[in-house]
């Protein structure tokens, strides 16, 4: 069994009161996508609206050309891998990554973003990728071994203001093993000392020595790319979806100022032109 160093707790919800006057005038013409191909996306959805921004349900790859961000929710990452395969979503998703828009996948989210997962079911599933970190799927077991826990979060406090720390739900949820260096690591929680990984892995995955981790990664950012393995939809602390529309408002508003260089530009050039008469 998955034990932590964390007591077990009933479901909390702790609310987070937050001035919202500022952060809805930003966000009012904004839109973010959110795959809905299976698991919590009405939970992001609903989570989005409270900040007054607009969830555009995604299933089809032309319809990423609407958003300029997206959330990959937690569901169940095998159905959802062969759902997104069907719908023939993975060449789009792979270069909405590439392309540098913001991306933030929670649970199955983030095995979906990992360059590498481990402890997959036989035959394994197909990644988007980008993101430079191994993840273990389901790391803590199964549906009966899911928790809660307070984890440490300076980076979202330090930005969003509220507690140093967020009560974070656990559902049959992955781990992030290692990182690259570009990696910037903004949770993690300690492991008992007893903790065992799950038994079903395939021998890939049991060369990854993750018996002899005394804490596992739980929150990571890369560039514009966000990743929990728990779920902050579940929670009434609505912080990491406010840190990722902020995210996602300052790459928009990059991008349109560089539109609006870019024609200053070329007015200035026809200014420029020399009339012949």
């Amino acid at each position: 069994d998955a034990k932590l160093d964390t007591p077990a707790a009933t479901l909390h919800f702790a609310s987070i009161r937050r001035p919202r006057a500022a952060l809805l005038s930003t966000n009012q013409l904004m839109a973010v996508g959110v795959l809905a191909l299976q698991g919590s996306f009405n939970e992001h959805i609903a989570v989005l609206r409270r900040l007054g921004v607009k969830g555009v349900e995604i299933r089809k790859p032309e319809q990423l050309q609407s958003v300029t961000s997206l959330i990959i929710p937690g569901g169940e990452s095998t159905t959802m891998a062969k759902l997104a395969e069907y719908h023939n979503l993975f060449p789009a998703l792979r270069e909405f990554v590439t392309m540098g828009k913001p991306v933030w996948g929670t649970c199955a989210g983030l095995i979906f973003l990992a360059n590498k997962a481990t402890g997959q079911k036989t035959g394994g599933q197909e990644l988007i990728g980008g993101l430079d970190c191994t993840v273990h799927r389901n790391f803590f077991g199964s549906q009966i071994q899911s928790f809660e826990a307070e984890i440490s979060v300076p980076e979202i406090a330090a930005t969003e203001g509220g507690l140093p720390t967020f009560r974070a739900v656990f559902i049959r949820a992955p781990a992030i093993l290692e990182v690259g260096p570009e990696v910037e690591v903004l949770a993690d929680i300690p492991l008992a000392s007893d903790k065992n990984v799950n038994s079903d892995l395939t021998s890939e995955s049991q060369e990854d020595n993750s018996g002899s981790l005394k804490k596992v990664i739980v929150a990571v950012k890369q560039g514009n790319m966000l990743a929990t393995a728990f779920h902050p939809e579940l929670t009434a602390d609505t912080r990491w979806h406010s840190y990722f529309v902020k995210m996602a408002s300052e790459v928009g508003i990059g991008a349109s100022n560089s539109a609006s260089t870019s024609g200053e530009h070329l007015e200035q050039q026809k200014k420029d032109l020399p009339v012949f008469q």
